[in-house]
């Protein structure tokens, strides 16, 4: 039996043990900067797989290493999750990690708990086979992806706690292998207006008002052509948010705030 046939075995055989590993950390409520519960859960997985190196960096994020090769391949896989709004609209415990069928069910586990357990996974496969090829293959559990998509690994990479010559996602794909995914830019918009007794609101220049209007100016644009690429798809741009200030719920407004994510596609 060779490398590729004796890891399928084995793939199938963890199974259970990898919805086992998601069910555990699905359990485990991590939202954004307070990750360190589950970190902690994943460290202790890695060590019973035998890893070589296990480690948190100075800012959470989880590290474990399998070979010693010259050349460094990292996987991915963020380990926060957003909040779950109202609980009352999920037809089960988002953090009840429940397991029907061959699904697990709860908050996060697509996005991306189920990479972090399939890396668990892999990681002890490819000590049972004892992987010595020519790659140091680190598995990093990163923290606030969804907050401050990115400083993870620009805080490793900027330190030098990890710099990878290759790096795999394991975010959601339906198990497609992708090769990029769409750029991202977040956009904050000001606008300026000038406040009135709210039984006089002739006398002010309501600055929601103004946002609103943008908003829907935003919303058309988005509907227009905003780049295409056959593999990254259309270009995109959602208002995510609306802040607005006044000296009281009786006045006119005087500033609002429009936060807008936009995805950018190629060209």
């Amino acid at each position: 039996m060779d490398a590729a046939e004796k890891i399928a075995a084995l793939s199938r055989r963890y199974r259970d043990y990898v919805a086992g590993v998601l069910s555990e950390i699905v359990k485990i409520p991590s939202l954004s900067g307070d990750e360190e519960k589950v970190i902690a859960k994943l460290g202790e997985f890695l060590s019973d797989a035998g890893f070589d190196e296990v480690r948190v960096d100075p800012l959470g994020n989880l590290i474990g290493r399998i070979g010693s090769g010259p050349h460094k391949l990292a996987f991915d896989a963020h380990i926060d999750v957003v909040d779950v709004g109202d609980p009352s609209q999920w037809d089960f415990d988002p953090f009840g990690g429940i397991i029907t069928g061959d699904k697990v069910l709860g908050r996060g586990a697509a996005d991306q708990k189920g990479g972090a357990a399939s890396m668990v996974a892999a990681g002890k496969i490819l000590k049972e086979i004892a992987y010595d090829g020519p790659f140091s293959l680190y598995f990093v559990f990163s923290i606030m992806e969804e907050d401050c998509d990115g400083m993870c690994w620009n805080f490793m990479i900027e330190t030098g706690e990890l710099v990878p010559d290759f790096a795999v996602l394991t975010e959601p794909t339906n198990l497609g292998v992708y090769r990029g995914h769409r750029g991202r830019m977040e956009i904050e918009v000001y606008f300026k207006g000038r406040s009135a007794h709210g039984a006089m609101p002739h006398l002010g220049d309501n600055a929601v008002y103004k946002a609103a209007r943008a908003a829907l100016e935003f919303d058309r644009l988005n509907r227009k052509d905003l780049g295409h690429d056959e593999f990254l798809g259309k270009g995109t741009m959602v208002v995510s948010q609306i802040v607005s200030g006044a000296p009281s719920l009786c006045a006119v407004p005087d500033r609002c705030k429009i936060h807008i994510d936009r995805r950018l596609t190629w060209g």
